[in-house]
């Protein structure tokens, strides 16, 4: 599993297109909307490999609007859906404060308010190919 380091402002998939000799990377505007970037700032980049490896495929996939069709628990989406309620354990926490869990196939979750080591109950509020937000509806649901 990769390991995601504390400095991680945002993850998402994009496909690279070649405009007049350079490459462009398109940032979601979701990014900017989540305050995870900034416009007109200048950010490190890393490329992963995709599991989708054809250019059309990606192209579909980006342009696709999000449903409960494509946040479906298949292995090719999202491993969560909107609405959903389930534990989660925080490892660690983003730079804008909020707590980061993992889940299947190392899938983020983002939860405000939480810590490390919190185990709370959320419920799944927006859910994108690559990261989700969901919210506290349980502090500590292990608590007796």
């Amino acid at each position: 599993m990769v390991e995601i380091p504390n400095s991680l402002r945002s993850l998402f998939s994009a496909p690279i297109k070649e405009q007049d000799g350079t490459y462009i990377v398109e940032v979601p505007s979701s990014e900017i909307d989540f305050e995870a970037l900034s416009a007109d700032e200048t950010y490190r980049v890393a490329i992963l490999e995709s599991p989708v490896s054809t250019e059309s495929s990606v192209q579909q996939e980006s342009q696709r609007a999000p449903s409960r069709e494509t946040a479906s628990h298949s292995s090719s989406g999202p491993p969560v859906e909107e609405g959903e309620v389930r534990d989660v354990t925080i490892e660690t926490v983003g730079d804008q404060g909020d707590g980061i869990a993992k889940v299947e196939r190392g899938y983020v979750v983002i939860v405000a308010g939480a810590q490390p080591g919190d185990e709370p109950t959320v419920e799944i509020e927006q859910v994108q190919e690559n990261v989700a937000f969901a919210s506290i509806v349980d502090s500590n649901p292990r608590a007796f």
